[in-house]
Order: structure tokens, then C-alpha cells, then sequence
């Protein structure tokens, strides 16, 4: 019944805190779209049939049953019967470039507004931060980086210049740099075993990053120190017959330690048709069984058939008072910088269209952050909406930006675009537009196991440790 009431919580969190980034938006244009005297004809959060509507003062608003966006009905801001429908009763007059200018800006700079208030409220509530250290757990043998005299337990300082507090900070670096060959700064506990970073020995190595297969994304040939979890069974598969159950704690497999979940996926691939020992932690128990692994056709690899997730319990530290506001703004546009930047440059990095998330990841995402904290999830929003804010923007037709260089257009002519550029254009990019996120949708839909993974990740807030008091002055004789 908890989990019931938990999905519930988890659903009506991610469709008011989504909603909210689209009614703000629309919002923005309705607003200035009634200060600068155009008509509006309809008011609408998300699209499709409606699931609840009403009229006033001859406006239609309504709340429809496909939460990936909204609009809001002014038919002066294109001039064109086929895309806005025949008008009704006496012509409406023509608007100025300038009107249509602020009001397709009003959306993306309310999105903006809200990230702002967004920031300022996790201000005041605090900001989990995570302190879980980019330790690693496993080198393959044989691989450059053991070469390299890389081992198990060296801790990633930075990358490419960056700090690296946390594996999610390494894996993002990484995935966006625009060369595959990094600096990476290594640290290792001296002989002495003295604290850091007096007790450290810290190195620089370029390594090099390949596309991992299944993600698409460049990654390191590093893991984290993290036993594999068994979250699931395949009917049937070598991993049931053997006594395997999910929640096993992978410890040993073939006698050899496990410290990640790709050293145990090629140790397996290794042992195809041959029994091999097994040592899982189950409880507080640890059971040692003995597993075959089957080949399979179609990879042509042996496998188990097991799902694997991440035994390490994601820690945060809380900030609060959280990080002032327009230094988090500052680092979510970085990010959101860097992930341009990144497509921009997709020759280099790798990351391609394939790589965006649409409304299926956004959600996802986004309830497994409200799953964790909500703070967490609030900060999610602030990338949200910047991003929202930015892509609205794009001088495309149908987007604000696009409406923006057609008003743009219209005031160096002196006269609106022609009724059929404007309809061609508008109608060519809202195809190739909802083609788009059919695209991502697909790719979002072929990384659900990773939502997944997240949706299970099991975290834990901790208070920030308080600095010591300061000694008392010494009294004055």
C-alpha cells in the first residue's frame, strides 16, 4: 500500500511540477498578448482531447490529456487562415512587429522568471549535494590504464580541468568534452596512510575515452567501486536455475572479487557453458551457489540473465542555506552551455540528436528525482526551465524564436511575410518538428532501463557537518 501511495505522490508530483514550467510559459505570452491588445482565442495547457474546459470573456481555456506542452490561441500573430482557422465576424486588425516580438519573448522569459524563483526557494530549503567519491573499483587487467599503473581504490580528482566530486560528475565531463583523450588527475593514499592531501600522491594521465556500446556516449575504461545488485530475472535463465534471487549483492563470481558492474558482465562473458562459483550477499547473510551461463545467438556473448543495478547508496550532504541564487542559475546555464556546445561540436563529442531526452525522459528523470528529494527534483526544474527557455528560442517556425525573425523580417520590409511562406515554413518545421520527437522519444524508450536504474537508486540526506566552535578569546589580565 506504500508503494501505491508513493507512485501516486511520485505521478501527481512530476504532472503539477512539469505543468507548472508549461503554464508559466504560456502564461508569459497570454499576459503581454492582452497588455499589447491582441485577441486571444484559447488558453491551453498540454494538447490533445480535453480533460477539463471553460469560457470566459471569450476566451477558451483548458487542461488536455497530453502533458508534453500547451499554447495559447492569437490569431494576429500569423496571418494565415489555414494554420489559425477562418476568422469570425469583423477582421482583426494587424499588430505590430514589435508586439509580436515581445509577446513570442514572453514565454522563454517567464520560464527564466521561474528558474529564478525556483533558485531562490532552494535557497531558503537547502541543496542536497552529493559527497559520494569518484573512487575507482576496478581496472581490467591488461587494459591501458592498468598499464598505466592505475589500480583499484585511486580517486579521480579532476577531469579535463574539472573537479570531479561524485562518478555523475565524471561520467558528464567526459561524455561532453570534444576529444576522446583526457587529462585525468588521479590521487593515491601514501604509504604513511596520512589524510588528504598530505597523505596523497597525485598524477596525471591521458586516457582515453570510447563510446561505450548500449549507452552511445564516451566513457572512461574506469568503474566505480560498486558490488552489482541482481534487480531482476529473466524466466528461465541460468541466474533463476541456479538460486539466485533479486537483491543479491554480487560479492565474488569465479573466486574473483567484484568491485563493478562491467568487470561482472565480462567476467560472465567469459564463462559461457562452464559452472562457475558465485558468492552473493543476501540479507546478512552471504550464499555461495554456482551458476552456468548460457550463450546467446543473437549477442553471440554468454549470459546469466540477470538485470544489475548499483549497490552504492547515493549520499548527500544538505546545503542550507542553499547556494544564493544566481550562483545556481550560473551553474545550471553552464550546463546547459556545455550540452550545446557539446551538439554543436558533434563530430568531437559524440552526442548527437540521439542523445536529447523528450517528454518520456524528462518525466523519468524527473520522478526519480522527486522519488530522492524534492530539492533534488526542484533543481532539476531550474535545467528545465532554462532549457525550455532556450530551446523556445531557436529561430525556428513554430517556435517563439521563429516568430520572433519572421517580426524581425516583417519590420525591415516594411509588410508581413506572404501568407504562403509563412504557411509552408510553419507547416514544413511542425512536421519535422514532431518527427523530432518521435526520434527522441524512441531513443528515450531504449534507455528505460537506466530510468530504471535511477528510479531504484536508493539515497540518503545527511545533515552538513558543523565547523567546530571557535575557542573563546582568551580574557585580558
Amino acid at each position: 500500500m506504500a508503494n501505491v501511495f508513493e507512485w501516486i505522490y511520485v505521478v501527481f508530483a512530476v504532472l503539477l511540477l512539469f505543468g507548472a514550467a508549461i503554464a508559466v510559459h504560456e502564461w508569459g505570452h497570454y499576459w503581454v498578448a492582452l497588455k499589447r491588445g491582441l485577441k486571444v482565442e484559447a488558453f491551453a495547457i498540454g494538447f490533445g482531447p480535453k480533460i477539463w474546459g471553460w469560457t470566459k470573456d471569450g476566451i477558451e481555456y483548458s487542461i488536455r490529456w497530453i502533458p508534453a506542452g500547451g499554447y495559447v490561441k492569437l490569431p494576429q500573430m500569423i496571418t494565415s487562415e489555414a494554420i489559425e482557422g477562418e476568422q469570425k465576424g469583423e477582421p482583426l486588425p494587424p499588430v505590430s512587429p514589435w508586439s509580436k516580438i515581445l509577446v513570442a519573448f514572453a514565454g522563454p522569459f517567464m520560464n527564466l522568471v521561474f528558474a529564478f524563483g525556483i533558485a531562490t526557494l532552494i535557497y531558503f530549503v537547502g541543496l542536497p549535494i552529493k559527497v559520494n567519491p569518484s573512487i575507482i573499483g576496478h581496472v581490467a587487467p591488461g587494459s591501458e590504464e592498468a598499464k598505466l599503473g592505475i589500480q583499484a581504490g585511486d580517486r579521480i580528482i579532476s577531469i579535463d580541468g574539472k573537479l570531479a566530486r561524485s562518478w555523475e560528475d565524471v561520467y558528464q565531463t567526459v561524455a561532453l568534452a570534444r576529444t576522446n583523450v583526457l587529462p585525468v588527475v588521479l590521487a593515491r593514499t601514501n604509504a604513511a596512510g596520512a589524510s588528504a592531501p598530505a597523505g596523497e600522491e597525485r598524477k596525471t594521465y591521458h586516457l582515453t575515452a570510447p563510446v561505450k556500446e548500449g549507452v552511445g556516449l564516451k566513457v572512461l575504461n574506469l568503474e566505480p567501486r560498486d558490488h552489482p545488485v541482481i534487480k531482476g530475472l529473466v524466466a528461465g535463465g541460468a541466474a533463476e536455475a541456479a538460486g539466485l534471487k533479486p537483491g543479491d549483492e554480487i560479492i565474488e563470481f569465479n573466486h574473483l572479487p567484484i568491485a563493478g558492474r562491467d568487470q561482472f558482465i565480462a567476467e560472465v562473458q567469459k564463462r559461457g557453458g562452464m559452472a562457475t562459483d558465485i558468492l552473493v550477499k543476501r540479507g546478512t547473510e552471504r550464499v555461495k551457489l554456482a551458476v552456468t551461463p548460457r550463450g546467446d545467438p543473437t549477442a553471440k556473448v554468454a549470459r546469466i540473465g540477470v538485470e544489475v543495478g548499483s549497490s552504492t547508496v547515493e549520499i548527500y550532504q544538505l546545503q542550507k542555506p542553499g547556494p544564493l541564487p544566481w550562483v545556481l542559475l550560473g551553474e545550471v546555464c553552464d550546463q546547459v552551455v556545455s550540452t550545446f556546445s557539446a551538439l554543436a561540436h558533434s563530430k568531437q563529442t559524440g552526442i548527437g540528436a540521439k542523445d536529447l531526452s523528450g517528454p518520456v525522459g524528462i518525466f523519468a528523470v524527473l520522478a526519480a528525482q522527486v522519488k530522492q528529494d524534492y530539492r533534488l527534483a526542484l533543481k532539476f526544474m531550474i535545467l528545465l526551465n532554462i532549457s525550455l527557455a532556450v530551446m523556445n528560442l531557436l529561430p525556428i517556425p513554430v517556435l517563439d524564436g521563429g516568430h520572433i525573425v519572421m517580426a524581425i523580417f516583417e519590420k525591415l520590409r516594411g509588410k508581413p511575410l506572404s501568407v504562403k511562406i509563412q504557411e509552408y515554413a510553419t507547416t514544413a518545421f511542425a512536421v519535422l518538428l514532431l518527427s523530432f520527437m518521435v526520434y527522441v522519444t524512441f531513443y528515450d524508450i531504449k534507455r528505460i532501463s537506466i530510468f530504471r536504474s535511477m528510479f531504484s537508486q536508493e539515497v540518503q540526506i545527511e545533515a552538513a557537518p558543523q565547523a567546530p566552535a571557535a575557542e573563546p578569546a582568551p580574557a585580558k589580565q
